[in-house]
């Protein structure tokens, strides 16, 4: 087993992405890496009490052990929640419909 991690830390933001490329120990945590990114010094709405975290796109705690090779994602709040953005979608495109079928029908 080697005695050091590859692994990066990412935080999506809405208009660009920042990568960092770490190093660390064996038996080295998900917080450990966080720690060591200096992404959660540098973007200080990186709250990790309420920010959720993953490994390649799965929910992961902060005492996950990492391997090599993982990608440790930060996760940022949702703005709005999907399915009421879907049901508006679904509302508007009724009203559209409904809308457009009476303009045809009186031309």
């Amino acid at each position: 087993m080697a005695e050091t991690l590859n692994v990066e830390v990412c935080y999506a933001l809405s208009g660009k992405q920042e990568l960092v490329r770490l190093k660390l120990p064996t038996g080295s945590t998900l917080q450990q890496a966080l720690d060591a990114s200096g992404l959660l010094a540098k973007y200080p709405e990186i709250d990790p009490k309420k920010n959720k975290f993953g490994i390649y796109a799965k929910l992961s705690k902060v005492d996950t052990v990492l391997r090599d090779q993982d990608r440790v994602e930060i996760y940022r709040p949702l703005i709005a929640d999907p399915k009421e953005v879907r049901k508006q979608r679904a509302a508007e495109g009724k009203v559209m419909k409904k809308g457009a079928g009476e303009t045809d029908a009186e031309g």
